[in-house]
C-alpha cells in the first residue's frame, strides 16, 4: 500500500477564477515556512479499486496542522490493513471510508476489526429490527418451546421494533433503551388514567388494555438481553446495554390473606390489598360448596387445585394413567398450556415439576365421585365419546381449554360473592394450607413442584394471620417478666 501524500492548500482563486490550491503564495511566509493563518492541511491516499476495477482515492482536508492530517491518514491506512490482502474486504473498507462525511471522524478501528473477524459485511447498515428478525428465525431452529418463541415474537413485534427498530444495531446505546422504557411508562400512566376516567367513552377506549407491570417490563428486557448477547458473541456490537439497564424489581408481590378487615375494605372501595390474595380456609370451603352446587363439571378440578396446588396446565393435562386412587398417589408429568389461544400439550415445565404427590382421603372421595359422574357421561355419549385419555374432561370426553377453566372459575367467584382471587391464587392457598397444617418447606416444595426451597418460601407460601398471631405470642411468652398489675 502506498504511503499517501500530505499537502496544504487554500481556496484562493486567480484572476481567471481558478483555484490556486497548493500554489497559493500566501500559504508560506516570506522566509519559506508555512503560514499558520492561511489554508489548511489535507491528505490523499490511494484506495483499493472499486468492484468494477476503477481507480479511486481518499481525499480529506480541513486539518489545522500537518500532524492532524498525518494522524488521520495513518488511521485510514490501519483500517485498510484489516483486509489482510483480501480484495473483497479491502473494497468494502474503501467504500466505508468514502462514505464518511467531510470532517466527520473515520470509523473506529476496533469496530471494523470485529466485523471482519465475525465475517459480516464491513459496510453493514443492519438495523435493530432486521437483526431481531434474523435472531428470532435462528432461535426457532434451536428447539425452543412454542410458548417461548411466541413470547419473543410478541416482544419484538409490539415493543422492540416500534421503539428501537430503525436504530442501526452498531449505534444502539443505553439512551435508546431508556427512551423506550420512558415511553412505556408514559403509556402505562395513560392506561391507568383512562381506565379511571369519569368519561365512559374514554373508559371504553381503554377497556381490556392492561398496563405493563414491573415483571412484564423485566421480561421485555430479558428478551432484548438474550438477543443482544448473541450480537456481542458475533462481535456485531461491543457491549450489551440491556444487561446494564436498571429497572424496577419484577419480583412477584407477596400474597396476603382475605381477613375480615380486608374484605370490608374491598366491599367499600373495590380495592385489593395485593394483586395476589389468599382465601382463609373458611372462604375456600364456601367456594367449594358453591362450585359443587353450580359447576359440578369442574368442581373436582377446583378441589384438587385447592388441596394439592397443581398448576392450571397440569390439571388440564392430567392423564388417567397418572392417577392411582387405590395407592393415593398422583403423577404430574404433562400439561396443556396455550400459545396465544392455541392449546399445546407438552411435558411439565421442569424436572422438579415432574413429580409424584400423595392424596388425602377427602380428595380421593371427591375424585371417585367425579369418575362415577364421568362414566355416566361416557355412557350417554356411547360411540360419540372422545377418548383423550385425560382425567378431567368435558361431558363429551374432550379436553378442557385452559382459558375456559379460568373463565368459569372467575364467574363462580363473582357469583358466589366471595372476595376475588385468581385461579392461580388457589395454588397460593394450597401452599398456605400446607404450611398451616404443619408441612415443612421441603414437603411444600415437592408438592408444588418448585425447583428450590427459596421459590416455595418467597414466591408462593403465605402464612395465615392466625398462625402469625400465635407465633408472635409464643415469642413474647419466652421473655420472663415480674408480676405486676395491669395499668
Amino acid at each position: 500500500m502506498n504511503e499517501g501524500s500530505i499537502s496544504k492548500r487554500c481556496s484562493c482563486k486567480d484572476d481567471a477564477g481558478k483555484r490556486l490550491g497548493i500554489q497559493c503564495p500566501k500559504l508560506r511566509r516570506p522566509g519559506g515556512g508555512w503560514n499558520p493563518h492561511h489554508g489548511n492541511w489535507g491528505y490523499q491516499l490511494e484506495l483499493p479499486p472499486t468492484a468494477d476495477g476503477r481507480r479511486r482515492q481518499l481525499r480529506r482536508t480541513g486539518f489545522d496542522t500537518r500532524d492532524a492530517a498525518a494522524a488521520e491518514r495513518d488511521h485510514a491506512r490501519t483500517l485498510l490493513d484489516l483486509a489482510g490482502g483480501s480484495p473483497h474486504i479491502g473494497a468494502q473498507i474503501a467504500d466505508l471510508l468514502q462514505e464518511c462525511r467531510p470532517r466527520a471522524p473515520l470509523p473506529d478501528r476496533d469496530t471494523i476489526a470485529r466485523r471482519v473477524s465475525a465475517g459480516v459485511p464491513v459496510t453493514s447498515n443492519l438495523t435493530v429490527a432486521e437483526f431481531l428478525s434474523q435472531w428470532l428465525e435462528r432461535r426457532k431452529q434451536h428447539g425452543l418451546s412454542a410458548k417461548t418463541i411466541r413470547g419473543y415474537s410478541d416482544h419484538i413485534r409490539l415493543y422492540l421494533t416500534p421503539h428501537l427498530g430503525q436504530v442501526l444495531l452498531q449505534d444502539l446505546r443505553d439512551h435508546h433503551l431508556e427512551a423506550m422504557y420512558t415511553a412505556l411508562h408514559t403509556r402505562n400512566a395513560e392506561i391507568i388514567t383512562g381506565r379511571a376516567s369519569e368519561d365512559p367513552n374514554i373508559r371504553d377506549h381503554f377497556k381490556g388494555v392492561r398496563p405493563m407491570n414491573p415483571s412484564s417490563l423485566q421480561r421485555l428486557r430479558a428478551t432484548l438481553r438474550v438477543a443482544l448477547n448473541h450480537a456481542v458473541r458475533k462481535q456485531l456490537i461491543p457491549f450489551n446495554y440491556a444487561a446494564a439497564l436498571e429497572l424496577e424489581s419484577g419480583a412477584p408481590p407477596k400474597a396476603k390473606v382475605w381477613t375480615d378487615g380486608a374484605v370490608t375494605r374491598w366491599r367499600t372501595t373495590g380495592k385489593r390489598p395485593s394483586p395476589v390474595m389468599v382465601w382463609t380456609p373458611t372462604q375456600a370451603g364456601e367456594f367449594l360448596d358453591y362450585a359443587e352446587a353450580h359447576d359440578i363439571m369442574l368442581y373436582a378440578l377446583f378441589t384438587l387445585k385447592l388441596h394439592r396446588g397443581l398448576r392450571r396446565g397440569e390439571l388440564c393435562g392430567l392423564r388417567d394413567s397418572d392417577v392411582d386412587l387405590n395407592t393415593a398417589l398422583m403423577t404430574i408429568a404433562e400439561q396443556i398450556t396455550t400459545v396465544g389461544y392455541t392449546p399445546i400439550t407438552k411435558a411439565v415445565k421442569s424436572r422438579a415439576g415432574d413429580r409424584v404427590i400423595p392424596l388425602g382421603a377427602t380428595t380421593i372421595a371427591v375424585l371417585r365421585a367425579y369418575l362415577k359422574m364421568r362414566a355416566a357421561w361416557q355412557a350417554v355419549c356411547g360411540d360419540d365419546w372422545i377418548d383423550t385419555g385425560l382425567f378431567f374432561v368435558q361431558p363429551d370426553g374432550s379436553a378442557w381449554h385452559p382459558a375456559t377453566v379460568s373463565d368459569r372459575f372467575e364467574r363462580l367467584v363473582v357469583r358466589s360473592g366471595l372476595p376475588p382471587v385468581r385461579l392461580h391464587d388457589l395454588r397460593h392457598c394450597a401452599a398456605t394450607y400446607l404450611r398451616h397444617g404443619g408441612a415443612d418447606m421441603k414437603e411444600a416444595q415437592e408438592t408444588l413442584g418448585h425447583a428450590t426451597l427459596a421459590q416455595s418460601s418467597d414466591t408462593y407460601t403465605s402464612v395465615l394471620l392466625e398462625m402469625q398471631q400465635a407465633t408472635a405470642q409464643a415469642a413474647v411468652d419466652l421473655i420472663p417478666r415480674k408480676s405486676r398489675k395491669a395499668a
